[in-house]
């Protein structure tokens, strides 16, 4: 099923150029937010689905995907979290639902708590959370001349159809296309720069104080198999979210949108329609 009418433009937020996928159709709006390392391609199984019933933005974050790989941008979650916000101001969009992926999930919590009056509902799929910053050592050792060396060998010691079996239960799924568009970034010298201020300026996760304070109605969408994220951390995070339902899906891995598109596309719909 292909994204009919769907616009691939850039935009600018905030004076960043970010690469936006978006269909406007008078339905409720839902933004897309990609997780760490990844793009607007992790939704493309469940964004036919969802133009049926919603007006489509999906963002490429800044430093990843086709947007910007910014040495400006100060990347730390909050950052991000006001820069999707200014974003869905600029279509125009007084309130919105998000789905979010991995890292993204932490974003879009990070909306919730600085405007939870611009946000709908939030569909989380098997968000990241409970991490710490960086450790300091690690920081310093960021502004050494050979750091960027070290990032390009410590990304690139697994081959990519390797990494994505640690994404995937359902190893049948991984094919050339995932194994090229995955890999992509990997071959531009500024990503690794925007990676290396990603690990400098990103904060920890919202500890559980913070949590507690975000009454957003919220469901957790899980892969049992998650390597990446752990159940463990779901299992956390609907105690500490007061508005918040878990849902777990067998034999289903990290990345959940490529395994099970049409169970999220269901969970989505019945969760915010």
């Amino acid at each position: 099923m292909s994204a009919c009418g769907l616009t691939r433009a850039y935009i600018k937020v905030s004076g960043i150029n970010v690469f936006c996928e978006y269909l406007l159709n008078g339905k409720p709006p839902i933004l897309l937010i990609h997780g760490f390392v990844s793009s607007t391609y992790t939704f493309r199984r469940i964004i036919p689905l969802l133009q049926q019933q919603f007006s489509i933005i999906a963002v490429d974050l800044p430093g990843f995907g086709k947007s910007e790989k910014s040495t400006s941008f100060v990347y730390t979650l909050e950052n991000y979290a006001l820069l999707m916000l200014e974003c869905v101001k600029q279509f125009g969009c007084p309130s919105i639902n998000i789905a979010a992926h991995s890292m993204g999930g932490q974003i879009a919590l990070n909306m919730a708590r600085i405007a939870p009056e611009k946000i709908n509902r939030l569909v989380l799929l098997c968000s990241s959370g409970y991490i710490s910053r960086a450790k300091r050592s690690l920081i310093y050792s960021s502004y050494l001349p050979l750091f960027e060396h070290f990032v390009r060998y410590y990304v690139g010691r697994k081959d990519v159809r390797e990494q994505l079996r640690n994404v995937f239960f359902n190893q049948e799924l991984i094919d050339d296309e995932l194994v090229t568009e995955f890999g992509r970034p990997l071959a531009e010298k500024e990503f690794y720069k925007a990676l290396i201020r990603l690990l400098r300026h990103r904060e920890g996760d919202l500890v559980p104080q913070k949590l507690k304070d975000i009454d957003i109605p919220t469901l957790l969408v899980w892969g049992k198999e998650d390597r990446v994220v752990p159940i463990g951390v779901g299992h956390r995070l609907v105690k500490d979210l007061p508005n918040a339902k878990l849902k777990i899906y067998d034999q289903t891995g990290h990345l959940i949108t490529e395994e099970r598109p049409e169970e999220i596309y269901g969970d989505i719909l019945s969760h915010t329609i």
